[in-house]
């Protein structure tokens, strides 16, 4: 893939869509690209993560538990995975698996953390964006309790 068009699936990810084209130029150059097989697993849950996975080509299928049970979601290109892990140490919260042929670019937290330092008004949006998922998640959490209470 041309870096341009890998600039172009960038831009379509949570998160990366709010840099400009320079930062996401540095992103697609910097980045570690990896090919996956189908049914390839590119991390487990529970592993350590350290940095988050942008969807190139293809589709990742998402699961926690076993494949089995059917607790799934499939991502495609321009989905980003792992968007938590690009500033914060933490576990895989499930396990992808490629379904059929993918190609993934992996950004190591330490290259969007550099981000910062050469694009301040990116740690602003990323800011507003994570309160904006927060108060999100808790609004669900919520009304779970309140369905579970009936």
């Amino acid at each position: 893939m041309a870096l341009e068009d890998d600039i172009r699936t960038l831009s379509r990810a949570p998160v990366l869509d709010a840099l400009g084209h320079d930062a996401l130029r540095l992103i697609a150059f910097s980045a570690d690209r990896q090919t996956l097989r189908d049914g390839q697993t590119l991390f487990r849950e529970g592993q350590r993560a350290d940095g988050g996975y942008v969807v190139m080509s293809g589709a990742i299928d998402l699961f926690r538990g076993k494949p089995e049970d059917g607790r799934g979601r499939r991502v495609e290109a321009g989905a980003l995975i792992g968007e938590m892990a690009l500033i914060t140490e933490l576990k895989r919260p499930a396990t992808a698996v490629a379904a059929g042929a993918a190609n993934v670019l992996r950004i190591a937290r330490p290259l969007f953390l550099r981000l910062f330092d050469e694009y301040p008004a990116l740690a602003e949006t990323l800011r507003q964006r994570l309160a904006e998922r927060v108060a999100a998640d808790m609004a669900d959490l919520r009304r779970i309790e309140a369905r579970l209470r009936r």
